[in-house]
């Protein structure tokens, strides 16, 4: 496949066009390269100023839809990130998770190996299971894989999205690629509960909720889980190092005096860990550092921010939970295949994401409602981010 950024003939199809990557990397495609987007999700708040763009159509569908399925897969290349991902939802709808995560993306994956596309599937890194505190790196091609039992129905987005790969992995034919992603955080991340959105979100939108209300960051199970966290602007880099490889060349094939002939792409067929394993934390840790840096940001002493608490798993998320203790991702064959590898330190990585959700969802000294968060989006299309193109207000769709 021949993927220049140059190339005004090229469209890229983004399913979840609308979530938080897929607001980052629509914005960034749109300012990086000439290509062209076909945009598919069931809700445009994010992205209402990218409507009209003459370079973008967008279709309001779902995976669910065998049309909206076959009409995705007509494009050369597509990255699908519609997902299921709330953990709350995974105790509560365990079978709709399933349905989500597994049924609609294989679906997509038999349609696009008919038609030859180029098929980049967002999984989790949640598929190497119920990891222990001790566990050491997680290598995509050689760690196994333990679940939680059945009764645990918090498994249920981990076991789709493995098989989800399992099966795109059997289909002949079919390009892909796997991305896993290790806990990407920055701006446009979820929502807050009560205000633009419904439920539990996962955890770094959960804190920053609770530290705009004033209320004490909640420590599931006393916090002693570690996460990686990984900048959403990391995310997007890696997305260019994966589409310059799906040209069939190496990156630097022409410093190395190659040839310009094009082979398959070293990044067909292969899963992908995209994490930072320099940004280790506890969940423990997590809370005390968001306190710091949402201090700063307010101006404020920190011992008037208030302290975490400890809650239960399943007090806080329902029966069914369980969870793994330590996600550290072995990042070696993204920067061997890809040459790339994750570099915004921890610190810069919240003080991204905690800047932008005060500012979005604290106006006029007060906690944001429905209407205040979409005209934030509104006045937020109208600034620059300084690290890419921004934002959206509304929540209109357009028909394809």
């Amino acid at each position: 496949m021949n993927l220049q950024f140059n190339d005004r003939s090229v469209t890229v199809a983004i399913v979840g066009c609308g979530g938080f990557v897929g607001y980052h990397l629509l914005n960034a495609v749109l300012c990086r390269t000439k290509w062209r987007v076909f945009g598919v999700d069931l809700d445009f708040y994010r992205i209402q100023d990218k409507l009209n763009n003459e370079r973008c159509e967008f279709l309001c569908g779902d995976l669910a839809d065998p049309a909206v399925v076959e009409r995705i897969a007509k494009y050369p290349v597509v990255v699908n990130l519609a997902a299921i991902c709330t953990p709350s939802r995974y105790m509560a709808e365990a079978a709709a998770v399933i349905r989500s995560n597994y049924d609609h993306p294989a679906a997509l994956a038999e349609a696009c190996a008919k038609s030859g596309s180029w098929l980049i599937h967002f999984s989790t890194s949640e598929i190497y299971g119920r990891t222990a505190d001790d566990s050491g790196l997680l290598d995509e091609d050689s760690t196994p894989v333990v679940l939680g039992p059945v009764a645990a129905s918090r498994w249920s987005y981990a076991t789709a999205k493995l098989l989800t790969e399992r099966y795109m992995a059997g289909l002949s034919g079919l390009k892909w690629t796997v991305v896993r992603p290790f806990n990407f955080v920055g701006p446009y991340m979820d929502f807050m509960p009560g205000v633009d959105g419904e439920g539990i979100p996962r955890v770094l939108a959960n804190f920053s909720s609770a530290l705009v209300r004033g209320e004490p960051m909640k420590l599931v199970n006393g916090g002693v889980a570690r996460r990686c966290f990984t900048s959403v602007y990391d995310a997007v880099d890696f997305m260019f190092a994966l589409f310059a490889a799906g040209s069939g060349r190496q990156l630097n094939m022409a410093e190395a005096g190659g040839t310009s002939e094009f082979t398959d792409s070293p990044a067909y067929s292969q899963a992908f860990n995209v994490g930072n394993p320099d940004n280790e934390l506890t969940i423990a840790e997590l809370a005390q550092r968001m306190r710091k840096i949402y201090a700063s940001i307010k101006g404020v002493a920190v011992e008037s921010v208030p302290v975490p608490v400890e809650v239960s798993g399943e007090a806080y998320y329902g029966v069914g939970y369980d969870d793994s203790l330590r996600r550290l991702p072995s990042v070696g064959k993204a920067e061997r295949m890809l040459g790339f590898r994750a570099a915004t330190p921890i610190d810069e990585c919240l003080r991204d994401s905690l800047t932008w959700f005060v500012e979005h969802y604290f106006v006029d000294g007060a906690v944001a409602s429905d209407e205040d968060a979409a005209a934030s989006f509104s006045k937020d299309a109208t600034a620059s981010s300084g690290k890419d193109a921004t934002a959206s207000s509304g929540k209109n769709c357009v028909a394809g």
